[in-house]
């Protein structure tokens, strides 16, 4: 276990958890939000993607109420990325994150917002980080009101940024900034 608030327990992915990975990205419902309906997902494909090389990202299981619900991952943004998202010469420890609740009856109950403020602050106090971002495409609204709550701002558009369901598309460059960042 990394850490639980409340209900909410987030904890290291095992590789049993391949066969709720694989459930929730075969879902239609849930693919129309992470990766498509065009790229779904089974046993193999998870093992391959999740559990193949290592990615320098902590990936999780979100339980609530001792049910699986979702996964998580945060990581250290490199270079590139910074690159790409204009935080090139900064010496700030920024990370990214990803996130989804793949069992849609869990969805509109503000799991979402509690599970975002409870990464924000465990990667603010854990890791250190300055800021924490993410990049949502512009379309997905929930999500972007979700993150908002938590503190996110809109910082940049990424126009193409993604290959989601036979086309890029744009996102938005969000970020959360620690309270001890201090822009000069």
């Amino acid at each position: 276990m990394l850490f639980q608030t409340g209900e909410m327990l987030i904890r290291e992915l095992e590789i049993n958890d391949k066969h709720h990975l694989a459930k929730w990205l075969s879902d239609p419902e849930i693919l129309q939000y992470y990766e498509g309906r065009d790229n779904p997902f089974d046993v193999e494909k998870v093992e391959e993607v999740f559990f193949g090389e290592e990615s320098g990202s902590t990936r999780c299981i979100i339980e609530f109420d001792e049910v699986s619900i979702g996964y998580i991952q945060f990581y250290e943004v490199d270079e590139d990325e910074r690159r790409t998202y204009g935080y090139g010469d900064s010496a700030e420890i920024i990370y990214g994150m990803d996130q989804f609740i793949g069992e849609s009856t869990y969805w509109n109950k503000g799991i979402g917002t509690e599970l975002v403020r409870a990464v924000v602050k465990h990667l603010i106090e854990e890791k250190d980080a300055n800021r924490i971002v993410m990049d949502p495409q512009t379309w997905n609204e929930r999500a972007i009101r979700c993150y908002e709550k938590c503190g996110f701002k809109k910082v940049k558009l990424l126009p193409k940024n993604e290959l989601h369901e036979g086309e890029y598309r744009d996102s938005w460059l969000i970020e959360h900034v620690s309270k001890t960042v201090v822009d000069v």
